[in-house]
């Protein structure tokens, strides 16, 4: 072989040092993201040494990363302390997730889970805030001859259903005040809950266990278990539930059905971008 025809050793070095750039540059990428979330939770501004203590990072390093994305209005160094936080452009992309996002699209695969593990239809139902109703905008038909009857768009009363009471469980005393003085407590079966005594103290076992059980309250010898989905702002607007006959939903399934719905219920949240409200 002739000198010409010899490999250069610099090609491979060249390819090598255009990885380790490459590499460089993800890894900067990383440390960015990681520095704009913590940032992010905390709302009052952080400031520098502490975000590279958190992060494990040089104070240099950290204000060099910190610069780029001042530059491209990610964060921002507000107040005398010259604390660090989320910048508008942050806001603007992220709100790019919240238009996009499509609660029935994210919500299908689960409900179709929900079915399969119950034996029995899972709905997905949001909250008309104008009417005061359920509404089921989403379900999963179970197998069974005998099943729940609940046309997409139907409407249900809040203290009379599953999913109902499990939304006016997740209102403060007030709000639930003003709600029941529109809507008051009509009766459609014996086990319709007409007392707002009765109603407020199933309320506090509702938030006590994360699910709400209709027990034929709306329609006789039809049970429903449903649990709260909630928005980026932690209010509930929406819930997940499984629904039956009684003959197929006895009491010894109501636990088990519950924590189904709350694992279902707290999946689609995540996914949505949504985060429990805290109590107290």
């Amino acid at each position: 072989m002739s000198k010409a025809d010899t490999p250069s050793r610099s090609q491979p070095r060249k390819r090598s040092e255009g990885g380790a750039a490459s590499t460089g540059q993800v890894q900067s990428l990383t440390r960015g993201l990681v520095l704009l979330e913590r940032i992010a939770e905390a709302p009052s501004g952080i400031m520098l040494t502490d975000l590279s203590m958190q992060v494990g990072l040089p104070n240099s390093t950290t204000h060099r990363l910190l610069t780029t994305m001042q530059q491209m209005g990610f964060v921002q160094q507000t107040g005398d302390l010259g604390l660090w936080s989320i910048g508008v452009r942050a806001f603007t992309v992220g709100s790019g997730f919240l238009s996009s996002r499509d609660l029935s699209t994210l919500a299908m695969p689960i409900l179709r889970q929900v079915m399969e593990a119950a034996g029995e239809t899972s709905n997905l139902v949001v909250f008309d805030t104008d009417a005061w109703q359920s509404v089921v905008v989403g379900q999963v038909q179970c197998r069974e001859l005998m099943r729940m009857l609940a046309p997409i768009g139907g409407r249900l009363p809040l203290h009379a259903s599953g999913a109902g009471k499990a939304f006016l469980a997740a209102q403060d005393d007030a709000r639930l005040a003003r709600i029941l003085q529109k809507t008051g407590l009509p009766q459609y079966t014996e086990h319709t809950i007409t007392s707002p005594a009765r109603l407020k103290e199933e309320m506090r076992q509702i938030q006590k266990q994360g699910f709400a059980f209709d027990d034929g309250e709306h329609a006789l010898g039809l049970r429903c278990v449903a649990s709260c989905i909630y928005d980026e702002c932690g209010e509930a607007f929406a819930a997940i539930s499984v629904s039956g006959p009684k003959s197929r939903i006895p009491d010894e399934r109501i636990t088990h059905l519950g924590s189904l719905v709350m694992r279902a219920a707290s999946d689609i949240t995540h996914h949505y971008g949504g985060k429990p409200k805290k109590s107290g």
